[in-house]
């Protein structure tokens, strides 16, 4: 990740030096890729269907919706956790029963 953003920093500075060789103002080229970096955000918003007004309305939706499912799969598996564990003592008295000798207690 870091290195695209060096490649691109370097291509920015590379291009700053063309500019320059070719009398191109650099608050000129520091705006041109500033409007298109704005625009290509602003394309890829649209694509996304967030590019309206009820865009940020709808990022807390699924923000809200995001933690919910969190929440549900957490408890869901303290809860299978639980069970396991309940079940594992379960075996585990039954089998001491049987080792002592109480099966009769066990199966009535």
């Amino acid at each position: 990740m870091f290195g695209d953003l060096r490649l691109v920093q370097e291509g920015v500075v590379g291009d700053e030096a063309q500019a320059e060789g070719r009398g191109v103002d650099l608050v000129t080229l520091r705006a041109i890729v500033e409007e298109a970096s704005q625009s290509g955000a602003t394309r890829a918003l649209g694509a996304l269907g967030l590019d309206d007004a009820r865009a940020r309305r709808d990022m807390d939706d699924l923000r809200e919706l995001l933690s919910a499912w969190r929440d549900a799969k957490r408890s869901a598996t303290k809860a299978a956790v639980g069970w396991v564990v309940r079940m594992a003592l379960v075996l585990l008295l039954i089998g001491l029963a049987v080792k002592l000798g109480l099966t009769g207690l066990v199966l009535r």
